[in-house]
């Protein structure tokens, strides 16, 4: 009985020997292949639809007014939204001089002056004076927010258009129309790009401190006079003609990477 044990085994042992890898190979082909049919299976007998008693949501359609109304509530460039009018003209004193657009947000910036007459630069949004904001900037005007009621300020145009005629205009004391210079504070000069002028630079005059005191750098090119940006070789003249004794300018100055307002505050002398 022992001995036909043992040859059985044995015989199992060398067929297995003979058979190499391939009955383990199919064992657990054969595993596998009963896992997948399981989940076949399963997938079959398992419901696709909703279980219970379920009920879709009824789609709703807006009307044409509330769709229009929800599409103009949308701004894609993300603005505070559009600027809205005032027919109404401020009686405060404030003095506009300068405006920034930025239309790509909807925002700006304005340089205004109060009855102190010193000029500040602000943003939309910000608060001018007590109860007073800045409510948004326009092209040749500002909107300000006065208590909740909106005021128009426009640009300062006081300031004379030069005068042509036959006989010589009288020049301000303290310029020099011999050459293109502010005595004792900076040179002027025109700034070419591609035939056309687009600033003034200026250099300082002296030991520097008057050009200093003015609010200027060395290596600052002015690009805006009073909100009208420099466009010709006329423009310096127009400066020069701009500056006097006791003459407050609003310019803006391309500084390094930057455009920077200054306001220029001559003083009496």
């Amino acid at each position: 009985m022992g001995n036909s044990f043992s040859d059985r085994f044995g015989m199992m042992t060398r067929w297995y020997n003979q058979q190499g890898p391939y009955p383990v190979l199919f064992t657990i082909l054969a595993a596998l292949l009963l896992v997948q049919a399981t989940r076949l299976i399963w997938l079959v007998l398992t419901p696709l639809g909703p279980v219970g008693d379920y009920r879709a949501n009824d789609v709703e359609i807006l009307s044409p007014q509330s769709r229009l109304t929800l599409f103009s509530s949308f701004d894609p460039f993300f603005r505070t939204g559009a600027a809205q009018s005032a027919n109404v003209v401020t009686s405060l004193q404030l003095t506009l001089f300068g405006i920034r657009m930025n239309e790509a947000s909807g925002l700006g910036s304005a340089i205004l002056s109060g009855p102190d007459g010193v000029q500040t630069n602000y943003g939309v949004g910000e608060e001018i004076m007590s109860g007073v904001t800045l409510d948004s900037v326009e092209f040749d005007h500002v909107i300000i927010s006065r208590g909740g009621v909106l005021e128009s300020l426009y640009l300062d145009q006081s300031i004379p258009a030069q005068t042509v005629g036959t006989e010589d205009p009288v020049a301000p004391a303290s310029l020099s129309l011999e050459s293109n210079e502010i005595p004792g504070v900076a040179s002027l000069a025109p700034r070419n790009d591609q035939g056309r002028v687009t600033g003034i630079v200026l250099s300082p005059l002296g030991d520097g401190s008057l050009f200093k005191s003015a609010g200027f750098r060395n290596g600052d090119i002015i690009v805006s006079i009073n909100g009208n940006p420099v466009g010709s070789a006329s423009d310096i003249e127009s400066l020069k003609s701009q500056v006097r004794p006791g003459a407050r300018l609003s310019v803006e100055v391309e500084r390094g990477a930057d455009t920077v307002p200054v306001a220029v505050n001559l003083g009496a002398q």
